[in-house]
């Protein structure tokens, strides 16, 4: 039975890094939404 907990799986590095860059672009467009739609409709 223990052997099943041993074994720990690597954490993946590369998807949290892009998941986090993500997030800070879906921020960043949450706080400038205004300004980009406003920026969409006066053209």
């Amino acid at each position: 039975m223990e052997h099943r907990f041993k074994k720990r799986k690597k954490p993946n590095y590369k998807r949290g890094v892009v998941l986090v860059i993500l997030l800070l672009i879906i921020i960043y467009l949450w706080f400038n939404a205004e300004s980009i739609i406003n920026a969409f409709f006066s053209l």
